[in-house]
């Protein structure tokens, strides 16, 4: 990443590969870890606490007197708008840079947060219209710093950075959580109240504003040009079976924040927050521990270590008896989602070329939250469907939901195990050099040549009719 300094000249948004890798090589990852980096991150924790603050979404619908089914239809229609959002996005990051995206979704964002003072209804076209703004501005923001924060660095780096930098959402998931019990406080939810919480969360994002801006200084946008359609670039550049990694995996990190709390009262424990507690501490600390990780077992192999980890704590949730038991679902559920997310974005983003990053990173996020779209629906057919054929509701959602996972991974493991194909035989040529001879012996010459042919069969010389000592000489 080129330095925030002043003496620095302004450099373009598509930073080259190649720069980024010297400058790794040079003063290894004080460069990459520098200040603008920590500049997105601080921007990043920002907008995770306001996000954060706001989980309390539902007494919001509740207090405009709407129902559960309301919230669900409000919730639903910004979610299928962010997904189809992100690929107009993506296409915008690559074409125009992503710190007009950036900037451009932060005051979007706020705007948004704001404008809810003013919903009075829960059944009028406004609230849908300003969820719809809300996930798309929140889309927008993560896609166009993940794109800026990874330009021009190899996918093993990749991973890397985006495993740190997603350190902040955790962080920002427990101080947002924690804030909003303060702001709520101990009373039953009134509208004062959640005004509050969306003011709180309206000024976080402004604050945010400045580090984003800090991060992106002197960067200039690159030059605009006319490209394919969106439509035709996914399907040249698509990754194949990550895709489907990253659907399992957005729905089974999903399934906790939905259906954890009603499992919990069924089990008679009041409180879940013990799970995510664990889950965001052990997050951070494999964040941080899978650097030197990646380098050793690589990709690939992460990513069925995260699904194998994501598969294990459905099963241990059905040992859990008491609060403190969710320690054991909560381990591996905590080092499977530190994992899974920037492995995938990496391995996502390998196939599209460097001027289309933006939209790779879009697509692998946008595959996420169709898994989110997919899970309640489906976790509740099953939990219903099972209760109706007399099995237990819960153990056969956690029993199906790792046997997913268990599946996905051997499909993927497989595809990339696959056995290469035989190779193609090359035709030997015979290649003839005359060198000049002086006194009956060759005198010997310099020679360059540039060879991009792998010949993947030996070929044995033997001996050629007719040959002279100027080609035995060339054959030694």
């Amino acid at each position: 990443m080129p330095s925030p300094s002043p003496a620095v000249p302004p450099c373009s948004e598509s930073t080259s590969a190649s720069k980024v890798d010297a400058a790794e090589n040079i003063d290894g990852c004080s460069r990459l870890y520098g200040p603008r980096f920590w500049y997105a991150y601080a921007a990043s924790t920002l907008v995770t606490i306001a996000s954060a603050i706001l989980f309390r979404y539902a007494d919001f619908v509740t207090i405009l007197g709407g129902s559960e089914l309301q919230l669900g239809w409000i919730v639903g229609l910004g979610m299928v708008g962010s997904v189809l959002a992100r690929f107009s996005l993506g296409s915008a990051i690559d074409q125009h840079g992503p710190k007009r995206i950036w900037l451009g979704s932060l005051v979007v964002l706020a705007a948004t947060c704001l404008a809810h003072l003013a919903i009075t209804r829960c059944d009028g076209p406004e609230i849908y219209l300003l969820r719809l703004l809300y996930c798309t501005s929140i889309a927008g923001v993560f896609g166009a710093s993940t794109t800026f924060i990874s330009a021009g660095v190899n996918i093993s780096r990749m991973a890397e950075l985006l495993g740190i930098l997603g350190t902040s959402g955790f962080v920002g998931m427990m101080v947002g959580t924690h804030l909003g019990d303060v702001l709520a406080g101990p009373g039953p939810a009134e509208r004062w109240i959640i005004n509050r919480m969306f003011i709180a969360a309206g000024l976080l994002v402004l604050a945010a504003i400045p580090f984003a801006w800090l991060s992106m200084r002197g960067i200039r946008r690159p030059a605009e040009k006319h490209e394919p359609a969106t439509w035709a670039i996914l399907w040249k550049y698509q990754p194949g079976v990550v895709l489907a990694v990253g659907v399992v995996a957005g729905a089974a990190l999903s399934l906790p924040q939905t259906f954890l709390r009603t499992y919990a009262e069924g089990i008679h424990i009041p409180r879940i927050g013990a799970f995510f507690t664990v889950v965001a501490l052990t997050a951070v600390t494999t964040r941080v521990v899978n650097r030197h990780v990646l380098q050793r077992l690589g990709l690939k192999a992460m990513v069925v270590i995260g699904l194998g980890l994501l598969a294990l704590a459905q099963v241990l949730f059905l040992v859990v008896d008491s609060e403190w038991e969710f320690l054991f679902p909560g381990l591996p559920y905590g080092m499977g989602q530190a994992i899974l997310y920037p492995v995938v974005a990496a391995l996502g983003t390998a196939t599209f070329p460097a001027r289309y990053r933006g939209m790779g990173i879009t697509l692998v996020l946008a595959v996420f939250d169709v898994g989110q779209l997919l899970a309640g629906p489906l976790a509740g057919g099953v939990i219903h469907g099972s209760e109706a054929l007399g099995l237990p509701g819960y153990p056969t959602l956690f029993l199906a939901t790792s046997a997913t996972l268990i599946g996905v991974g051997a499909i993927y493991w497989r595809s990339i195990h696959r056995p290469a194909s035989a190779p193609t035989p090359v035709q030997a040529m015979a290649v003839r050099l005359n060198f000049p001879v002086r006194g009956g012996r060759p005198v010997a010459v310099e020679a360059q040549a540039v060879c991009e042919v792998a010949i993947r069969q030996p070929i044995t010389p033997g001996p050629r009719a007719g040959s002279s000592r100027s080609t035995t000489a060339a054959r030694r």
